[in-house]
């Protein structure tokens, strides 16, 4: 599985809004109203994960949520992490 150092996800990343290169990983923060609707996120976000078989790092403090993606074997970022972000993207 090929992984991805930050000057070759870089071209992958204009087509993603706001997510930054990391640690090997994207992380993205979001902002929402509420508590609620910050946990109903990270619930849409869980299922999608679930189903890739391929789970965020999910981090939540009242309304904001920061995601953060990697892969852990084979320890980088890779095309998994790309499609489920842009699934996300799809959610919000």
């Amino acid at each position: 599985m090929t992984t991805y150092s930050e000057k070759t996800a870089q071209p992958l990343l204009e087509n993603l809004k706001d997510w930054d290169f990391k640690a090997d990983g994207i992380e993205k923060k979001f902002q929402f109203k509420n508590f609620t609707e910050a946990l109903g996120f990270m619930v849409k976000v869980g299922v999608l994960a679930e189903k890739m078989n391929h789970h965020p790092e999910l981090f939540n403090v009242y309304n904001k949520v920061t995601i953060r993606l990697t892969t852990h074997d084979p320890k980088g970022l890779t095309d998994k992490d790309f499609k489920l972000a842009s699934q996300i993207e799809e959610v919000i």
